[in-house]
């Protein structure tokens, strides 16, 4: 991410009204080595040089676009659940998947928290950011953001999702004692990014199992995880992604210390801001499979202009992007004609 373009984040995240939109876009794994056609996912895990030279091609292909959290170092949904010993099944063309720990059952798993120097995957993604830094910065970026999968998301990893969801309401306690080790761990692990590399003043969750939960699972369950992780680093910009069902939990980020929300496609963006109230800014929420990547330029123009007329051209607390991260197969023309309509 550029100056200018963190400036500008900062400015939208801060309320600031801005005369045009902003444009911005989760994006990794699932579309960045499928749109370059130059390498593999597995090679784009798996070589330094791919990975860098696949980030560099976007950011200089959409000079317009900010790409969050920009030089994104991770393995698919594998990098959290690896320190915890996940079995890691590896594909070609595939994203790669992470498998339970345990056998299928409704009580939590009990926990010992890892060590975030030594587990996993974790010294690899961070050590890739390490190395490359130099190279991203002679091109005129920087690395802004701490990122990791949320609390509830890596427990459904750690146990399959519908057992998770089965341990919150047949065994609470033990369900929050293992939210707790795992929250102390997401702590260690962003602070850990944020001390190794100074650049870095955001932080990035993401985690859609807050979606499957009621308003007041969200409270007991979600909130007070969410917000310990939130508060572990110094941060100007705190992203939550849940593409899921935004609902029960929209009215409860701002006290989890979110200021950006990137949401699903079939909440109207107008409806969200009255949701999330005045101090949470918006990222989306255009269909990211039925338009940014499977409609025609033509389409993708209409919906990003529908998106203006629904906020009356009033872009305070919104970046424009899809809801969700960008889908496999979004082409180049795709992206130009939203940037463009934006414009």
């Amino acid at each position: 991410m550029t100056q200018a373009h963190w400036e500008q984040l900062i400015a939208v995240v801060n309320g600031q009204r801005l005369d045009k939109p902003l444009c911005g876009f989760i994006a990794d794994s699932p579309w960045l080595p499928r749109w370059t056609q130059k390498a593999s996912i597995l090679d784009y895990f798996t070589s330094d040089d791919v990975w860098l030279k696949t980030n560099l091609e976007a950011v200089k292909t959409f000079p317009d676009a900010i790409f969050l959290p920009g030089f994104w170092s991770e393995y698919g949904m594998c990098t959290e659940p690896s320190a915890f010993g996940s079995k890691l099944i590896w594909h070609e063309n595939e994203l790669p998947f992470a498998a339970p720990i345990a056998p299928p059952g409704e009580k939590a798993l009990v926990l010992e928290k890892p060590d975030v120097l030594s587990a996993g995957l974790l010294p690899f993604a961070l050590r890739r950011l390490v190395r490359m830094r130099p190279a991203i910065e002679a091109e005129g970026h920087a690395i802004r953001f701490a990122v990791a999968r949320g609390p509830l998301n890596i427990a459904s990893f750690l146990m399959g999702t519908t057992e998770f969801l089965m341990a919150m309401q047949f065994d609470p306690e033990g369900t929050h004692a293992m939210l707790n080790v795992i929250t102390a761990f997401l702590e260690d692990w962003l602070k850990l990014q944020a001390k190794s590399i100074p650049t870095i003043k955001g932080t990035m969750l993401l985690d859609d199992i807050v979606g499957f939960l009621g308003p007041e699972d969200v409270e007991t369950f979600a909130v007070p995880y969410l917000k310990r992780a939130f508060a572990a680093i110094d941060s100007d910009v705190r992203l939550f992604h849940n593409d899921a069902n935004g609902t029960s939990c929209a009215s409860q980020l701002g006290g989890c210390g979110i200021n950006l929300f990137n949401f699903a496609f079939d909440h109207p963006i107008q409806e969200m801001r009255e949701w999330v109230g005045p101090k949470v800014s918006l990222l989306g929420n255009i269909p990211p499979r039925d338009v940014l990547a499977a409609g025609t330029p033509e389409d993708v123009r209409k919906a990003v202009s529908a998106m203006k007329t629904a906020l009356g051209n009033d872009y305070t607390r919104v970046i424009f992007s899809c809801g969700g991260g960008i889908p496999p197969n979004v082409s180049t023309a795709n992206m130009n004609a939203f940037l463009a309509e934006a414009k």
